[in-house]
């Protein structure tokens, strides 16, 4: 079994796909920094500073003013929360997107060079020759 384990951990797409989720993970990092600490307060600042990450309906009749307290004192639907989780994947996904593009740009093959016509058979070749002789004597 551990031999079978070794073979699989060795196989060039496990550490593909190893380093890609490492990546991942950190790209999604870099995303979201810039949608929570970029993209948000100028979205924030262009609705009138609006805090997103702090919107949320009480569902439990809380009367706290912040989500933190109001999760605190029973159940509340954060829709704040959820919008700047759809602007982060949004965002993910248009990166990603671009990034495939390229990838796909890259990998496209040039158009194959014109091929040279084969050559032409031991017989036609010969043929030639002997007409080439026949029109040379005269």
């Amino acid at each position: 079994m551990f031999k079978e384990f070794k073979e699989f951990i060795q196989r060039g797409n496990v550490m593909d796909l190893a380093v890609g989720v490492i990546i991942g993970g950190a790209f999604g990092k870099i995303v979201a920094s810039v949608v929570d600490d970029m993209l948000m307060p100028v979205i924030s600042l262009l609705t009138g500073k609006v805090d997103f990450s702090n919107k949320f309906i009480p569902l439990a009749g809380q009367t706290a003013t912040n989500l933190a307290d109001a999760k605190k004192e029973g159940a509340v639907l954060a829709w704040g929360i959820f919008v700047n989780n759809v602007i982060v994947f949004l965002i993910t996904a248009f990166a990603v997107f671009l990034m495939v593009k390229a990838v796909n740009r890259l990998r496209r093959e040039e158009p194959p060079a014109p091929a040279e016509p084969p050559a032409p058979a031991e017989d036609v070749v010969l043929l030639g020759e002997i007409r080439d002789l026949l029109k040379a004597r005269g």
